[in-house]
C-alpha cells in the first residue's frame, strides 16, 4: 500500500491551527462545566461513529487516566441501553452523535430540544464545539492514515 501524505508535515501551519483550535476548546469545554472524563467519553464515541482506530484507542486511555470507570468507557457505544449515563450525558451523547452524523438528517429539532431542557448554553455550545473538533480529528488521522500500534508489542498477537 502506498503512503498516505502525512497531512501534519505537508501542512504544519494548518495542523498547528487544529491543534490550537482544539487547545480553545479544551478550555471552552472545562468552563462551560464539562468535565474532562466525560469530555473524552463524547471523543471516544465521536471517533467510535468515525472508526478512527487513532482516536479510539487514544480516547479511551485518556478516558481511564482521567478517571472514567472501565463500565463508562467500554459502555459508551451502548449509552442508550445504559445506566451508567445521566439524563445531561445522554443529552450530550446525542447531540455529538448528530453532528457526527450530520449528513443523515442534519440535527434533528428533538435532539436539540432535549439538550436544552437539561444542558446550559455554555454546554451545548461546548459539545457543538467538542464534536466540530473531534470530527476533523478524526478525518485527519483517518485519511492520513495514521498508524495504530500496541503501546505494549506483546499484545501484537497474530491468528495462527
Amino acid at each position: 500500500m502506498e503512503d498516505r501524505v502525512n497531512l501534519g508535515k505537508a501542512s504544519p501551519v494548518m495542523y498547528k491551527s487544529v491543534v490550537q483550535l482544539d487547545c480553545i476548546a479544551t478550555q471552552f469545554i472545562e468552563e462551560a462545566g464539562i468535565n474532562e472524563g466525560f469530555s473524552h467519553l463524547l471523543k471516544l464515541r465521536a471517533s467510535q461513529i468515525n472508526q478512527c482506530a487513532f482516536c479510539i484507542r487514544l480516547h479511551s486511555k485518556d478516558a481511564a487516566d482521567s478517571g472514567e470507570p472501565i463500565e463508562r468507557i467500554s459502555l459508551v457505544s451502548a449509552w442508550r441501553e445504559s445506566l451508567y449515563f445521566d439524563n445531561k450525558e445522554k443529552a450530550a451523547l446525542d447531540l455529538l452523535e448528530s453532528i457526527t452524523l450530520i449528513s443523515k438528517g442534519q440535527v434533528p429539532e428533538s435532539v436539540y430540544r432535549a439538550a436544552t431542557k437539561v444542558l446550559t448554553k455554555p454546554q451545548i455550545a461546548a459539545v457543538e464545539w467538542l464534536s466540530i473538533v473531534i470530527n476533523a480529528w478524526n478525518r485527519l488521522a483517518i485519511s492520513s492514515r495514521y498508524p495504530v500500534l500496541p503501546a505494549n508489542p506483546d499484545l501484537n498477537l497474530q491468528f495462527t
